[in-house]
């Protein structure tokens, strides 16, 4: 399972593997895969620090990379309080009102919320570069489009490769204008924010868009002969994610969230507005129905939303709220059945890889060849 851009990583696998847990990064990279970690939560750089130095300590010497969220624009002047000080109240009330409907109780005195919208603010993405290219990382992944030109000129000075998400063939011609050496093709099906196409559809557009660069795809990807069809389609690769939320090596901190993940169908997880202000498939509860009812407010536009609920969103994870408990997760976690290691995972992947190749092989009239 190796391709052009997995020799040019040094992987054995071309098995790409987005976490924010540190340890299953190591463990992905350790398996021969390429770890990612996100970054997003890490507002204090000493944390990123020590986090990296652990993957440094368990990687193996196998190669890794980092994900942060930097806009390709930005806006000048604009503090955390600045953007707090435009939500509605009314917007103030409906998160407290759902909240007391179901007793949730407030965070102890003192303790902040663990989710804030200065993850997503590019000064911080800035600092955590500071700190990440003091690292041999291989790959430097941005979620929010391309990241500004004199970032992927930094990268570059160091011999790191830079990917972009791409939901769209015209998002994706726009990373290849811009210097990105990787586009991840990241289609309907995947956790988090996402575009409108599936990745069937998606990646080949993709493909075709930005040749000779590669492509990875991604989208409800766990399985090896869904990596097989991506590399069948045209990519060099498979961004995964959800995948991973449910092994021994991840650090949910909430028993609750992972039986509900276990229980989950595909059909469990909605697109919606509710976490950040822009489409993201998470669990489907109570919560996201509550901001997806046309009766209520309506979600915020992103920042504003991401900063109203991020002390709800603490709150509701602290106290194990399960009506309310959910997680950005694709549809692949129909699939999540059972906890696992990162390695019973990956070994799952190959195998499955394998045999979806010699299929197509029997089918070609190739077996035995």
């Amino acid at each position: 399972m190796q391709t052009e851009l997995s020799k040019k990583l040094g992987v054995e696998y071309a098995v790409f593997g987005f976490t924010p847990f540190p340890a299953v990064a190591a463990a992905i990279s350790r398996a021969g895969g390429f770890g990612v970690l996100g970054a997003v939560r890490y507002t204090a750089p000493d944390d990123l620090k020590r986090d990296l130095d652990w993957i440094e300590a368990h990687a193996e010497g196998r190669p890794y990379g980092l994900d942060v969220v930097m806009p390709a624009k930005k806006v000048e002047g604009v503090s955390e309080a600045d953007v707090e000080a435009m939500i509605p109240q009314g917007h103030r009330q409906f998160v407290a009102d759902t909240l007391a409907k179901h007793g949730v109780p407030e965070l102890p005195d003192g303790e902040a919320s663990g989710w804030r919208i200065t993850g997503w603010m590019e000064q911080v993405a800035r600092t955590q570069l500071d700190v990440a290219f003091d690292y041999p990382i291989r790959l430097l992944a941005n979620a929010l489009g391309s990241p500004p030109a004199d970032v992927i000129a930094r990268a570059h000075d160091r011999g790191v490769l830079v990917a972009a998400l791409a939901g769209s063939a015209r998002h994706a011609r726009k990373h290849k204008d811009a210097g990105i050496d990787i586009v991840v093709a990241q289609g309907y099906e995947a956790g988090g924010h996402t575009g409108e196409i599936a990745s069937m559809v998606l990646t080949p557009e993709v493909v075709d868009a930005v040749g000779p660069l590669p492509v990875l795809a991604a989208g409800g990807i766990g399985s090896g002969q869904q990596a097989a069809a991506a590399l069948a389609l045209g990519a060099q690769g498979v961004w995964t994610g959800s995948i991973w939320l449910t092994t021994t090596e991840a650090d949910l901190h909430s028993p609750a969230l992972t039986r509900k993940l276990l229980a989950a169908e595909s059909g469990d997880t909605v697109r919606s507005r509710a976490l950040t202000g822009k489409p993201a498939r998470q669990l489907r509860t109570e919560w996201t129905d509550a901001w997806d009812d046309p009766t209520g407010p309506g979600t915020l536009p992103m920042p504003l939303q991401g900063l109203l609920v991020a002390d709800a969103v603490s709150r509701i994870q602290r106290y194990e709220v399960e009506p309310l408990l959910g997680t950005p997760v694709g549809q692949i976690v129909g699939r999540m059945t059972s906890e696992r290691s990162v390695q019973a995972v990956f070994d799952d992947l190959t195998r499955g890889f394998e045999q979806a190749v010699d299929r197509i092989n029997r089918i070609a009239g190739r077996s035995g060849q």
